[in-house]
């Protein structure tokens, strides 16, 4: 390892561990999947096979402009994780804590008019269309219900031997 390397890099509020590659550190960023990591690295002219930690102060802070404004580098929207927002109708690239924001109010939003979705997530229950009759059953009873304890003892109080 040479002089210049850091053992952990911080990009978008995430510490990356510096022995890892390129793409695979930067999909460690809560929103930001392989294929988006991929295509960032290729906007900002970096191998993929580079690793993380042998990266200079320029090159992390133009993958961090890359992340948070992908448009500006002509990333292809089919990338993004939030198409046609119900809002505002346009293309967007959520990342960290704003995405996690997003998918809540999301989900307010199902639950709040009542959509099939909402109502299954409201629920507890399996809202893509498992089967829910012998899995998912966590937290809950499983088979037949046991009887008394009193009865599985044997001898009831009032009985004489």
């Amino acid at each position: 390892m040479s002089e210049g390397f850091r053992h952990i890099i911080r990009i978008s509020g995430v510490d990356i561990d510096g022995s890892s590659k390129l793409a695979y550190g930067l999909s460690k960023i809560r929103g930001v999947g392989i294929n988006f990591a991929k295509a960032a690295v290729n906007a900002a002219g970096l191998s993929q096979d580079v690793r993380v930690g042998i990266l200079t102060d320029d090159d992390v802070q133009k993958l961090q402009s890359i992340i948070t404004h992908p448009e500006k580098y002509k990333i292809p929207n089919y990338l993004y994780n939030r198409r046609r927002d119900v809002e505002s109708g346009s293309d967007m690239h959520l990342q960290g804590s704003e995405l996690e924001l997003r998918t809540k109010l999301d989900l307010d939003f199902m639950k709040e008019i009542r959509s099939w979705r909402g109502i299954r997530h409201a629920l507890g229950l399996k809202v893509r269309g498992q089967r829910t009759r012998t899995s998912g059953r966590s937290n809950r009873a499983v088979g037949v219900k046991k009887k008394a304890i009193i009865a599985k003892a044997g001898v009831g109080a009032g009985e004489k031997k």
